[in-house]
């Protein structure tokens, strides 16, 4: 497991995409993003080790397209 640090503001989204292609593929990529400042880290596995909460904002998606997010300042690990 790998781990993100507390205080920057961390947001995970489920892509749908990627879970229609495993599907369609047979295959078992990450379909879990984290994403951060430094862009995004794809995941199987997310813990996050503190106060979160979902959000959803049909009207102002994030710019990857997501409309429901869990977002948190805490620390999250992850597995890639």
């Amino acid at each position: 497991m790998e781990t993100i640090g507390r205080g920057t503001i961390k947001r995970v989204v489920v892509n749908q995409h990627k879970i229609r292609s495993n599907l369609k593929h047979g295959t078992t990529d990450p379909v879990i993003s984290i994403q951060t400042s430094r862009g995004p880290l794809p995941a199987k596995r997310v813990t996050i080790n503190g106060p979160s909460e979902i959000i959803y904002q049909p009207d102002k998606p994030l710019k990857c397209g997501a409309r429901v997010w869990v977002e948190t300042k805490s620390e999250i690990e992850y597995t890639g």
